[in-house]
Parts: C-alpha cells; sequence; structure tokens
C-alpha cells in the first residue's frame, strides 16, 4: 500500500478527477448528473491500525511503501503523525508511544497497534503482541488505560483480552436524527463516518415513500443501512454471513428502538434459494418470508461484487439500491441488468481521498 501524501488545498481537484473517471466510465449507460460526496480533506478516518516498529531503544509507528514495480520490494516508513486519522487518533499517537517506550513490559515484543475511534472522541486501542499476555502486561495496560482515558484490548496468539469493553459507540447525525452504532473492534465499520452520514441520508432519500413495500437487505454487516432505512419501509429482512456483524446489526437496532426489522445469517446465495423455496429449515422458517412484499432490494457486497446469479435475481426487484465499493465490478453488474432496469440516481461517495478508490452508490428501477 501506498502512504498517502495529503495537500488539503489540492482536494477538489482530486475529487474533480475521481467525478470524472467515473462520468466516463459509465457514459454509456445514460445516467442522470453524478451526485458527488466529499469527505472532510483531512482527519477523515476513525480507524487505523500501524505496524510498531523496534530500533534500539527507539520505538515508532510504521506503514510499508511498496514499489508497483516489484510488490516485494517494501520501504519502510516512519509516521509520527497520519493525517488521514481522526484527530483523536493524532492526539494519542505521540503520548501512546511514549508511554510505550519507556515500559518495558507493554513494548515487549509488540508489533502492532489499531485504534477505533467515533466522532465525539471514544477511543478504543488494541496492542498486537509476538508473545503471551500475563498479568503483569494487564496490570501495567490498565493503568495505561487509565492515563490516556481510553479502552484497551490486548491481542495474542489464541489470547484476547479485553479490559473495559470490545467497542465503541458511534453517534451519526443524519437528517435531524441521531443513530447510534456499535462498532466492534477487528469487524468491518465504515472508516470515514462524516462521509458514512451522507451516504445514510441519501439512501433514505432515495427509499422515501416506501411503507408499503418491504426491504431485503443483502450483506447488511452491523446494521449500518439497516438502522437508518428501516422506518422508510413496512418491514426490513437483512441478511449477513458473519457472526459477529449480525450479533452487532441485531444490538444496533435494539439501541434505536426499531422493532420491524428481522437480521438472518445466511449468505446472499442462500437466501435466493430459501426465496425460491429451495432451502428449509428453521432459519427460513423464522424469516417467514411469505409475509413479507419485497419492492426494494439493497445490496453492498464485497470488492467482488455479485456472481452472475446473484444479480439475476436483483430483477425479482422494481427498486434496487446497489452500495459498491468498486467500480469496476459495478460496472459489470449494471451492464447485465440494463435491459430490465434503467439508473435513475448514481452518487460518488469519496471515503477514501488521496486514493483512486471511488465508493458508489446507484438506485436502479424497473423500466416500464
Amino acid at each position: 500500500m501506498a502512504v498517502p501524501v495529503v495537500e488539503p488545498d489540492r482536494y477538489p481537484q482530486q475529487l474533480q478527477a475521481k467525478r470524472d473517471t467515473l462520468e466516463r466510465r459509465f457514459e454509456h449507460l445514460d445516467p442522470p448528473a453524478l451526485e458527488v460526496f466529499a469527505s472532510p480533506p483531512s482527519h477523515f478516518r476513525q480507524r487505523c491500525e500501524f505496524r510498531l516498529w523496534h530500533e534500539g531503544d527507539d520505538l515508532y509507528y510504521a506503514m510499508f511503501e511498496v514499489d508497483p514495480a516489484d510488490p516485494s520490494n517494501k520501504t519502510i516508513v516512519r509516521l509520527d503523525q497520519y493525517p488521514v486519522a481522526s484527530q483523536r487518533i493524532n492526539a494519542l499517537m505521540p503520548v501512546l508511544i511514549e508511554a510505550l517506550r519507556g515500559n518495558p513490559v507493554l513494548r515487549r515484543k509488540l508489533f502492532q497497534v489499531e485504534f477505533l475511534t467515533t466522532l465525539a472522541g471514544e477511543a478504543l486501542i488494541t496492542l498486537i503482541y509476538h508473545r503471551a499476555l500475563d498479568e503483569a502486561w494487564e496490570r501495567e495496560a490498565r493503568a495505561l488505560q487509565a492515563r490516556l482515558d481510553v479502552m484497551i484490548i490486548g491481542r495474542a496468539r489464541k489470547q484476547r483480552l479485553v479490559l473495559e469493553r470490545d467497542h465503541v459507540w458511534e453517534r451519526l447525525a443524519v437528517e435531524g436524527r441521531e443513530f447510534v452504532y456499535q462498532q466492534v473492534e477487528n469487524s468491518f465499520t465504515q472508516p470515514n463516518a462524516e462521509v458514512s452520514r451522507k451516504m445514510l441520508a441519501w439512501a433514505r432519500d432515495v427509499t422515501r415513500d416506501s411503507q408499503e413495500g418491504d426491504l431485503v437487505e443483502l450483506y447488511c454487516g452491523n446494521g449500518n443501512f439497516t438502522v437508518a432505512l428501516a422506518e422508510n419501509f413496512r418491514r426490513v429482512l437483512a441478511t449477513e454471513i458473519s457472526r459477529t456483524s449480525v450479533a452487532s446489526a441485531r444490538i444496533n437496532l435494539a439501541a434505536n428502538g426499531i422493532d420491524n426489522v428481522t437480521v438472518a445469517r445466511m449468505s446472499a446465495e442462500e437466501f435466493a434459494q430459501a426465496l425460491a423455496g429451495e432451502k428449509g429449515g428453521r432459519r427460513v422458517a423464522d424469516m417467514a418470508l411469505g409475509e413479507h412484499a419485497f419492492t426494494t432490494v439493497l445490496v453492498d457486497p464485497p470488492r467482488a461484487g455479485l456472481d452472475e446469479r446473484s444479480c439475476e435475481q436483483l430483477r425479482d426487484y422494481s427498486r434496487i439500491v446497489y452500495i459498491s465499493c468498486n467500480p469496476d465490478t459495478l460496472l459489470a453488474n449494471l451492464e447485465q441488468l440494463q435491459d430490465t432496469h434503467a439508473i435513475s440516481r448514481l452518487a460518488l461517495f469519496d471515503q477514501f481521498p488521496w486514493t483512486t478508490h471511488c465508493e458508489c452508490g446507484v438506485l436502479l428501477e424497473r423500466r416500464h
């Protein structure tokens, strides 16, 4: 990976370049005008991880710069600050490294540090080791936790010591509402909270006036979209394969007082089989598929996008909301669907400034 170079004055140009690239890529599908949602130009990531580099008595955060011509050639880059990370992370970086540098118990065989923060400044730090953690480590870590006003987790092979709790609570203000989310250490969460707020507002806008129909959501994660969209629909059925994410989604729904959502732990492929009557069992019975009238599907797949069969099954819905982290696989899926569905909204969410990465949102509606 390349260590991003942050130059806030250049941000409008880099965002324009992404806009131009996407407009060219999707032009042949005749989409409407691209909606562009900018990020703060710096201090936008609420989570990040660093290697810890030991050099004699010195200790510092490091990332690796990979030579594109020779991926095996990696240069160590020392980081004392990291301008893409949140202000809270940047404030913690020097005080944490100073505390670790002078503490032989906490620094011994420490090789990685992970930060997870929120817009309100809550912070969880994970220290990862090449050795077993003992009572001496726990004693020193608890003292450091109190001193820095953070939560600390220690990880080693077959060990995970949670000193206080394993999650933070993010609060996102969207359209005058506040949604709360449990975000668990070492599980996926949207890293750019400000852009995540804009994504939720956009998704709410494109699904408004849907209360007579039901939503099915595939790859729901920790319920990021589920929580924000539930009030737009009569009922919601959300599916997710990760056990940790399913547990978080259910907690987040309860924390937000939402009672019209069922979360099922199954893959998108299994759900398609259940919907087609090819799969039974208790999990399928609990979903009460016969009681739903699905009008809208929301998909937020991994970078690989949807396989051909899963994409084909989206045709059954009059409206498709597709959130994509990979324009290449998104384009392939949209081309597969273009004979039955037209693009009525297309958005660029700049989750990752200073990279070529583009996050997209698409609303597809059935052609008449």
